[in-house]
C-alpha cells in the first residue's frame, strides 16, 4: 500500500474473532470531547485526534468493502432447472444482504469532506488464495479507487435536536470522528422483490384499499393472480431485509474497532429525514438528497441525489416501467450477477451465470403494472414505507482512555485501546500512555 503501514496493522491482521465478539462495547468518550454535566461531568485534557488515512479506509472497508464474488442462490423446484435469478449485484460485500439485492451504498464523512463508496457494482477487487484467504492490502487498494468525494467538509448536521437525539448532541458527528452512512434504495428493494414474488408465482393485491391490481387478470398465463401478497407485508418485509443489510454493515465496522483498538459504536439516532437532506433547514443539508412531500404522507420522502444515488422511482425514472429496465439491466446486463461474461468464482463462470432465467417482456409488463400502480395510488413508489432508507450508524474516534481510567473498573477497554496510540501513531507518542 502506497502509505505508511504501523506496527498495529500486522497487531490487527491476528486479532480474534472471538475477543471481536466478547469485546464489543458502544466506547463513546472520544479525545477532545467533553460532557458537561451529570454523572459523567468530564472535559477531555487531549487535543482532538481524527484518524490517519489507513485507518479510515480500514473501518470503511469493514463496513462495505468489497470481498469478491458472491456465490448466488441455486435452485426452486418451481423454474428448475434453471439457477435462481434474484440477485442485484454480483459482487459480494462484507455484509449480506437478502438474495444478493445489494441495493446499499456507503457514505461517509469526516472533517475532510463527505463521501461516496462507489461499489455497489464493482467486480471483485482481489482475488482469494487457495484457502479461501482475501488479500487485505489488495482490498483496500481497490476501496481507495472508489472512494469518490461529494463535497468539501464534514456533512452539515448540527449536533441538536430535531436533527440529532438529545442523548446524542456531545458526541456525534464532532470534529475528530468519523461517520459511517450506509443508505438504502428502498424502491429498487421493493422491485427485486416483486421479481422475486412473480418468479415464485406471487403477486401484490392492495390491502390497504382492499382491492386487487386492476388488470392483473391478463397476466393469468404467467401467474395465479389469486395467488397473492398484501402490499403493506411486501413493503415492511423489503424495508425490514434492507434494515439489516445496512445494520450488518455497521455491526461489521464496530467488530473492526475492536480489533484496531479504535473506540465508536453504531447507534441510530439521527433524525432519518434530516440525515437525508429533508429537515427543510439549509443549514442541516445533510446528504442532500431531494424529496417530495404530500398531505397523504406523514413525512417527506426523499428520493436520491442527482449522478451520486438515485431511486428506482420517480423522479429519477419517468414511470415505473424504466425503473424495471434499470433493475433489468442491472441484473442481465454487462458486468451483472447473470451475464455471461461477467466473471465469477466457479470452475465454469459462463456456464453458471448463464444458467438463469432472463425475465421476459411479459415478466417486465408485470411488474411495472404492480409497480405503477402503487406509484399511482400512494403518489409514491413505495407506497407505505420510504422511497430511500437510513437507520443505522457507525461512528469511529480515537477513544480518551483517561475517561475511562477515572469512572471505569479496569477492563473498560480492551488491549488493543491501550497500545493503539503506541501501534498505529509511534509519531504521536511521549511517556503518556496516549498521547
Amino acid at each position: 500500500m502506497d502509505m505508511p503501514i504501523p506496527p498495529g496493522f500486522q497487531e490487527m491482521l491476528g486479532f480474534g474473532l472471538l475477543d471481536a465478539l466478547v469485546g464489543r462495547r458502544s466506547r463513546r468518550f472520544f479525545l477532545g470531547a467533553e460532557i458537561p454535566d451529570g454523572v459523567f461531568a468530564y472535559k477531555s485534557q487531549a487535543d482532538v485526534m481524527p484518524l490517519s488515512e489507513l485507518e479510515k479506509l480500514l473501518v470503511i472497508g469493514a463496513c462495505a468493502g468489497n470481498t469478491g464474488w458472491h456465490h448466488m442462490i441455486y435452485r426452486a423446484k418451481r423454474y428448475s432447472p434453471h439457477l435462481s435469478n434474484y440477485a442485484g449485484a454480483a459482487g459480494g460485500r462484507t455484509f449480506p444482504s437478502s438474495a444478493g439485492f445489494h441495493t446499499s451504498k456507503t457514505f461517509f464523512t469526516d472533517d475532510s469532506g463527505l463521501y461516496l463508496l462507489e461499489n455497489r457494482d464493482a467486480p471483485a477487487s482481489a482475488g482469494r488464495n487457495e484457502e479461501g484467504q482475501l488479500e487485505i492490502e489488495g482490498m483496500i487498494a481497490a476501496l481507495k479507487q472508489q472512494i469518490r468525494k461529494i463535497h468539501d467538509g464534514r456533512l452539515e448536521l448540527p449536533s441538536e435536536p430535531p436533527y440529532v437525539e438529545p442523548h446524542n448532541t456531545w458526541v456525534v458527528n464532532k470534529p475528530g470522528t468519523l461517520l459511517v452512512i450506509p443508505v438504502g434504495d428502498l424502491a429498487q428493494h421493493v422491485l427485486l422483490n416483486l421479481c422475486y414474488m412473480l418468479q415464485n408465482g406471487l403477486v401484490l393485491t392492495d390491502d390497504r384499499n382492499r382491492r386487487s391490481i386492476p388488470g392483473i387478470e391478463k397476466f393469468s398465463s404467467l401467474v395465479d393472480t389469486a395467488n397473492t401478497w398484501p402490499i403493506s407485508f411486501v413493503e415492511q418485509w423489503s424495508l425490514a431485509e434492507l434494515t439489516v443489510e445496512l445494520a450488518c454493515s455497521c455491526y461489521a465496522g464496530a467488530l473492526m474497532l475492536q480489533a484496531m483498538g479504535l473506540g465508536g459504536w453504531m447507534f441510530n439516532g439521527i433524525d432519518p429525514f434530516s440525515m437525508l437532506g429533508a429537515s427543510g433547514n439549509p443549514a442541516a443539508a445533510g446528504l442532500g438528497f431531494r424529496y417530495d412531500t404530500d398531505d397523504r404522507w406523514p413525512y417527506p420522502n426523499p428520493t436520491g441525489l442527482a449522478g451520486v444515488m438515485e431511486g428506482f422511482c420517480p423522479p429519477h425514472f419517468r414511470e415505473m416501467k424504466d425503473a424495471v429496465a434499470a433493475v433489468c439491466r442491472r441484473k442481465f446486463g454487462e458486468g451483472g450477477p447473470f451475464h455471461p461474461a461477467t466473471p465469477g468464482p466457479w470452475r465454469d463462470a459462463q456456464r453458471v451465470r448463464s444458467a438463469a432465467m432472463v425475465h421476459s417482456e411479459e415478466f417486465q409488463e408485470c411488474i411495472a403494472m404492480q409497480a405503477q400502480y402503487i406509484y399511482d395510488t400512494f403518489g409514491k413508489f413505495p407506497g407505505t414505507v420510504p422511497s430511500t432508507l437510513v437507520i443505522t450508524y457507525l461512528q469511529a474516534h480515537h477513544l480518551d482512555l483517561d475517561f475511562y481510567d477515572k469512572f471505569y473498573k479496569p477492563g473498560a477497554y480492551l488491549k488493543t485501546h491501550k497500545e493503539h496510540m503506541n501501534q498505529w501513531h509511534p509519531e504521536h507518542c511521549s511517556g503518556h500512555h496516549h498521547s
